[in-house]
């Protein structure tokens, strides 16, 4: 494993995170244990969660498999660099959120914490990130709620996740009057076919110091080889993937992607993770393996290097939509 440090702090991360999305809704218990365990002895030591993790029913479920899996021991807790969320709303099913049940108000991200640590079993959270943006709550009173909590030693660091530009600038305009860190990551959708966060959310966290951290690098499997797993009469496509294969264009694209890496030799799927790797501020992608091989894949994207043949090639086929404010105003 290559690591690097996140953003413009001294926490050095490998570059791959651990994704746990999946933990509990479509991997049981010990199958997750068993994935973590294996993500860790390969090196990777960023671990994601979020509070509302488990979804439906089981929202936190995630969160109490991680925690359970920290209680095995074997200097376990104190490898991880561990993320989790605030934000969204716990109540089960699709009930409503009692008033201050969610969200980030100064009384949300007090309870939400407390909740988090008691399921994930640890004293404290690496890195606590803003599941979206409140426009309700001003960033005076998440600070504050923020600052606390660090002075307390129950979390180290704070981050963001799916936040336009101009909240990372404000974030991190409003800390820095208060004489504080501010955001140090910023998570988003960004990948090869999905590459809007280049106009001004990945310029702003690199003009504030945020390590970008990707999530869904393979847009949900439309990069992991879909057309020749459906050629090949392998797992069906669902989701995002199975509505890029009706889509004629998008089918296109995709079947020139795969021919494109093809030629090289290569896998789709490590190529779309490698090709993250070498974008300017992006720290690591999210990967959720489900699997032993594909954890294997995954790591085997750290050590592939990209020719600028290839590079070049895949912005032809997926093109950037380039800097803002060309990319819309002319």
């Amino acid at each position: 494993m290559k690591y690097t440090q996140l953003g413009r702090t001294g926490l050095k991360v490998g570059r791959l995170v651990l994704g746990t999305m999946n933990f509990g809704p479509q991997t049981d218990e010990a199958d997750s244990h068993s994935i973590m365990d294996a993500a860790l002895d390969a090196g990777i030591n960023f671990f994601d969660t979020a509070n509302v993790y488990g979804l439906g029913e089981n929202k936190g479920r995630t969160e109490t498999i991680i925690g359970n899996w920290f209680a095995k021991g074997g200097d376990r807790r104190d490898k991880v660099v561990l993320a989790t969320k605030v934000y969204a709303n716990m109540a089960p099913g699709g009930q409503p959120a009692w008033p201050n049940h969610d969200k980030l108000s100064a009384l949300n991200i007090r309870r939400a914490v407390d909740a988090s640590l008691k399921r994930l079993r640890t004293d404290h959270i690496d890195l606590y990130q803003f599941h979206h943006i409140d426009r309700d709550t001003p960033f005076e009173e998440i600070w504050q709620a923020i600052d606390t909590l660090i002075q307390q030693g129950k979390i180290l660091y704070a981050g963001s996740s799916n936040f336009p530009g101009y909240k990372i600038a404000q974030a991190n305009e409003t800390a820095a009057r208060r004489g504080t860190l501010g955001l140090v990551s910023e998570q988003c959708l960004y990948n090869l076919a999905e590459r809007r966060a280049e106009m001004e959310v990945i310029p702003a966290a690199r003009e504030y110091g945020l390590g970008v951290i990707p999530w869904s690098p393979l847009h949900g499997g439309v990069l992991g080889g879909i057309v020749k797993k459906e050629v090949q009469g392998g797992r069906r496509a669902s989701g995002r993937a199975a509505d890029t294969l009706k889509d004629p264009v998008g089918r296109a694209q995709v079947q020139a992607y795969e021919d494109l890496v093809d030629k090289h030799g290569l896998e789709p799927g490590e190529v779309a993770l490698a090709w993250l790797l070498t974008r300017p501020g992006v720290t690591g992608p999210i990967v959720g393996p489900r699997t032993a091989e594909q954890l294997d894949s995954a790591l085997r994207a750290v050590e592939l290097e990209l020719s600028e043949e290839l590079l070049t090639g895949l912005d032809e086929v997926f093109p950037g939509p380039g800097p803002a404010p060309e990319a819309f105003a002319w």
